[in-house]
């Protein structure tokens, strides 16, 4: 209906399956086998909410950018990243205080510099995922032309 909010919904299911280990999915997507990690006595080599955590604001960050240049008509030639999240205890909690994303893009026409610069400062303004989250995020990206 006219003037009524957007709202969508995202469904997940999670199933333990042994010591910290569990099993998560939702609807037609790969299930992703989760578990605690290392650190707080779980497993290495298997996602954890911490990596999901993390993994979540880059993967936004990205998808968020393709939507920018796909709109802008903008050909890249590559993309990729890197992320770090930073957990700590503050005032007694232990919560992320920071996730680093280093980007690297690649571009052939360097008239299309100045406006990857300017997507890329929409992007951190309205990435869903990182403005859901009280977590800073700072994005450091590298533009190359080739």
């Amino acid at each position: 209906m006219k003037g009524e909010p957007v709202k969508y919904r995202y469904n997940t299911e999670l199933e333990w399956i042994s010591e910290k280990k569990g099993v998560i999915n939702s609807n037609d997507k790969s299930n992703i086998q989760v578990a605690c990690p290392p650190e707080f006595g779980g497993h290495s080599g298997i996602w954890s909410p911490e990596d999901l955590f993390v993994a979540s604001v880059e993967v936004c960050m990205l998808t968020t950018f393709l939507w920018y240049i796909n709109k802008e008509n903008i050909t890249i030639k590559s993309y990729n990243s890197k992320a770090e999240g930073t957990a700590e205890m503050i005032s007694g909690v232990f919560k992320f205080s920071l996730i680093h994303i280093k980007m690297k893009i690649e571009i052939s026409e360097e008239k299309d510099y100045t406006y990857i610069e300017k997507i890329l400062k929409k992007v951190k303004q309205t990435c869903m995922i990182s403005n859901s989250i009280n977590t800073e995020v700072i994005i450091d990206p590298e533009i190359i032309i080739s």
